[in-house]
């Protein structure tokens, strides 16, 4: 989330072209879910380019939108650092993949039963879902997301995993504020490691 139509634009073109490269130089299959992680999180921004763009409200942008953030994100970080380990450092993975599972499953069900709203606070976009039990989804979507980086025994994703902490803390804090929204610019951070991961991936793997 950015604080305007065009920050989120700038921001979700230039996350998506990171992306785009990061998929372009991966040299492994199963790396490819997370090299494209940047890709998913720059269409995501441009979607909420489109949610400014409609005032808000409760129209398709907003569903894209939050079809992306909840349950497809919650699912696509556990599988995709999953996809990247060695076979035989999958287990370290169960918790955040069954947490991704879980959670992935109840905010589908949420987002198919009750109607999702945007709405523009000053430089912030707020969505209104009403969703059940909201402190526990909100603990097993950070186990699955921010979970399954830290636990990944990788230095640079349990790093991206830090960053993502950080950026969620201070994201939150902002939009209660009705501040401005920032997370635009920890996914930009965010996809620069990627970059990074799979550079160095493709030089392990040309050796």
């Amino acid at each position: 989330m950015c604080w305007s139509a065009t920050a989120d634009l700038v921001a979700g073109a230039g996350i998506a072209c990171v992306g785009v490269a990061c998929v372009a130089r991966t040299q492994r299959t199963g790396d490819l879910p997370l090299a494209a992680l940047p890709l998913l999180l720059g269409v995501h921004q441009l979607v909420e380019a489109w949610v400014w763009h409609a005032g808000g409200g409760t129209g398709p942008a907003t569903v894209a939108w939050a079809v992306i953030a909840f349950p497809l994100l919650a699912v696509w970080v556990p599988v995709a650092v999953l996809c990247a380990l060695p076979r035989h450092s999958g287990a370290r993975q169960a918790i955040p993949l069954v947490s991704g599972l879980a959670t992935a499953a109840a905010l589908a069900h949420s987002l198919a039963t009750r109607p999702v709203r945007a709405e523009i606070r000053g430089h912030t976009v707020g969505y209104v879902i009403g969703l059940p039990h909201a402190g526990l989804l909100v603990a097993g979507y950070l186990l699955a997301t921010v979970g399954a980086f830290l636990l990944s025994g990788d230095r640079l994703l349990r790093g991206l995993g830090v960053l993502a902490a950080a950026g969620a803390l201070v994201s939150w804090t902002l939009w209660r504020l009705e501040f401005v929204s920032t997370w635009c610019a920890f996914a930009a951070a965010g996809s620069v490691v990627v970059f990074a991961w799979v550079e160095r991936r493709r030089q392990a793997y040309s050796r």
